[in-house]
């Protein structure tokens, strides 16, 4: 008869996720401010599970056509589908409860980072070095080769606001580019109206010189509207094309001059209250504008 202890079978692991890359102050979590609206107000619910920071609004309708939400014990089939205060969410049979506040973040991009969720060609995303909920999105974006200043929220109705091209919120950005930039330019692009492609004409800028060497010029500029690859695209039709790009304010907010490149922090509840005055009264003045 053998004395072997009888075999006890091993509990199966749950298998660890891939971690994410991560960067000195990327792993800590962002404190979380008061919502407005508050929770609980009728909306779609593909809206209710991105708020709730599940997922983004597209996952959700993933999420949906492949029957894994239902309300009040339904399984739904749309996205337009409305949760009311008291319904009973649930995703996969598990209960989904409503995220309390939001989150607002201030990001120094590096060079070499995509502002977006996926890329086929398996780039270096933003979201690879921010530990962040789904729904927790850029508000406008920087293309792959701009660095500096981004902010990321969940405050979808912030967002718009600060975006929308109405609003006019200022964009300050440091531009290192080839050649010297005469006076004649510097007018042309104070006066805005040139062609730049895409059916688009360029906006009067606020632009000053602050440095010259080797051949290069380094440019203050600030603009009022985020378009696609706009002050690249502004700068190559005058025949100086961008070799280094930083944003370094967005409305209000100024980058940190010592915050250390793919490092995050939260902004604090001044700086959030600011944001929400001057897109509410564009007409105010903040310290910054």
């Amino acid at each position: 008869m053998s004395n072997k202890p009888a075999h006890k079978p091993q509990k199966q692991r749950p298998q660890k996720q891939p971690r994410r890359k991560s960067l000195p102050g990327t792993r800590k979590s962002a404190p979380k401010y008061a919502a407005e609206p508050s929770p609980g107000n009728p909306e779609r619910i593909n809206r209710y599970l991105a708020h709730c920071g599940l997922c983004s609004r597209r996952e959700a309708d993933r999420w949906i056509q492949a029957g894994r939400v239902s309300i009040n014990g339904q399984l739904i089939e749309a996205p337009g589908v409305i949760v009311k205060s008291g319904d009973t969410v649930m995703v996969d049979d598990k209960l989904v409860e409503p995220q309390q506040g939001h989150t607002y973040i201030l990001y120094n991009k590096p060079k070499g980072q995509l502002c977006s969720r996926l890329d086929k060609k398996k780039r270096p995303l933003i979201y690879d070095f921010i530990d962040v909920a789904p729904n927790v999105q850029s508000i406008g974006r920087l293309d792959m080769d701009t660095e500096g200043l981004l902010m990321l929220t969940d405050d979808g109705a912030l967002t718009r606001a600060l975006t929308h091209p109405a609003a006019k919120v200022p964009r300050e950005y440091r531009a290192r580019v080839a050649g010297i930039v005469e006076l004649e330019t510097l007018a042309k692009l104070r006066r805005g109206g040139m062609d730049i492609g895409r059916g688009d004409t360029s906006d009067a800028w606020e632009v000053t010189v602050d440095s010259e060497s080797a051949g290069h010029t380094w440019l203050n500029i600030i603009i009022l509207r985020g378009r696609w690859r706009e002050v690249r695209r502004t700068l190559e039709e005058c025949g100086h094309p961008v070799r280094r790009l930083m944003r370094t304010r967005f409305g209000p907010i100024k980058l940190d001059e010592d915050m250390p490149k793919g490092t995050w922090r939260a902004l604090n509840r001044g700086e959030i209250r600011k944001l929400r005055d001057r897109v509410i009264n564009p007409d105010a003045k903040t310290d910054s504008d």
